[in-house]
């Protein structure tokens, strides 16, 4: 494979991408810095075929990323591969107010193909190639330049290992039929909508304290204000209020600016700064929460009963024994709220549709409709239907008839 030396101008990156525009797969990957920012600061991308892989350096000055971007985001002729590329998709969005597509996660693949939830890129690397990761630059700083060769060199087999990879793992999909399992995994993390930042929804990340109509409201004003302060500062949110004390504040406002000098987690200053002006603003024009934003009210006691948490219990167990037989990760057919809803019957769940009613749907319902049992094999649990369980004794008892004649 030729690997590239540092990309840092917009002819060298403009090349590059048009050969890459010929591929039917690149590979992806980026590094960046979020401690410090309020969005995350990109430092470095990475980006590959099974013939060439480059490093692009975005903080060059004078570089230009539109050939990379117009790449990732308008060829729809070549797949991106990324390995657990959420914070990567969001990347880019944050540039470009658009997400990369067709899109493959080689992360989400392997929940296909075998029972691995979330597999590190290390893991996949060694598991696929018998190779060890250096992780010494894992932890480096990408926004300090000049990068050294050892950091590049990490950076860039993100890419190279992930494209001999790839199409090993989906020789595999091929092969188990599976990769359709994957399509609206796919798509999902490529919607934009899972990156939209609408700082009147941030409120939604606050534990709420309670369901008061005049608290949320509050609540959801102060966090859209504190979205605008830091996007302003370019800080992380944090940095501005934390969590808590915004959600103290939402339920005791204090009734003028030098109380904020009283509030846990704020300092002195507050009491007469402009930041504190501007809080004590957005509280003395806070309205209620609208009754159509309020959240639902929250279900007390167990709320399945004591014999339909029985039933959410087996219906788990099943789900192990299914990954186990079909080598799956349990994750990728369905979640435990959704096996809940189900002992509480309800009907219209995402395990009754689909390829997922045909590998597992299909007999959780019958195991809560009671047509479906656990048995022991040779020391090993299955499931077994009623029908089967019924003929079975049949026989034993006819048998025993039979010698006592």
């Amino acid at each position: 494979m030729n690997i590239h030396p540092l990309i840092t101008k917009t002819e060298e990156l403009a090349e590059l991408c048009e050969r890459l525009a010929k591929s039917e797969f690149v590979c992806v990957d980026t590094e960046f810095m979020r401690e410090n920012t309020y969005y995350p600061l990109l430092c470095l991308i990475q980006i590959g075929n099974e013939e060439e892989a480059a490093a692009v350096d975005p903080l060059a000055n004078g570089i230009d990323l539109a050939p990379l971007l117009d790449l990732l985001c308008e060829n729809e002729e070549v797949l991106k591969v990324f390995h657990a590329g959420g914070q990567d998709v969001e990347i880019v969005y944050n540039l470009t107010g658009k997400t990369p597509h067709p899109i493959f996660d080689t992360q989400i693949a392997m929940m296909a193909i075998s029972q691995s939830e979330q597999i590190g890129y290390a893991n996949l690397v060694e598991s696929w190639l018998n190779k060890t990761i250096d992780k010494g630059a894992r932890f480096t700083d990408w926004s300090r330049r000049p990068l050294t060769d050892r950091q590049i060199e990490y950076a860039i087999g993100d890419v190279t290992y992930l494209a001999k990879i790839f199409p090993k793992i989906l020789n595999k999909l091929i092969k188990t039929d599976r990769g359709m399992w994957l399509n609206a995994e796919m798509e999902k993390l490529a919607d934009p909508s899972n990156y939209a930042n609408d700082i009147n929804q941030a409120w939604h990340r606050i534990r709420a304290p309670g369901r008061n109509p005049q608290v949320l409201g509050r609540m959801k004003a102060l966090a859209a204000w504190r979205e605008t302060e830091a996007q302003d500062k370019d800080i992380p949110r944090g940095r501005i209020i934390r969590d808590e004390t915004l959600a103290d504040i939402a339920s005791h406002p204090p009734k003028k600016q030098a109380d904020l000098a009283k509030v846990r987690g704020l300092s002195q200053a507050w009491r007469e700064n402009d930041i504190g002006k501007r809080l004590m603003r957005v509280l003395k024009n806070a309205e209620p929460l609208d009754p159509s934003e309020m959240p639902e009210k929250p279900k007390r006691g167990a709320p399945l009963g004591k014999e339909g948490a029985l039933v959410a219990d087996l219906l788990k167990l099943l789900l192990k024994i299914r990954s186990r037989e079909i080598d799956v990760a349990s994750r990728l057919l369905t979640k435990s709220d959704e096996l809940e809803a189900l002992a509480a019957g309800v009907r219209e769940l995402q395990i009754l549709e689909g390829w997922r009613y045909e590998v597992f749907g299909k007999d959780a319902l019958e195991l809560v409709e009671g047509k479906l049992a656990f048995a022991v094999e040779k020391g090993r649990l299955k499931m077994t239907h009623i029908d089967d369980v019924a003929n079975g004794d049949a026989m034993v008892h006819a048998e025993e008839a039979d010698a006592a004649e």
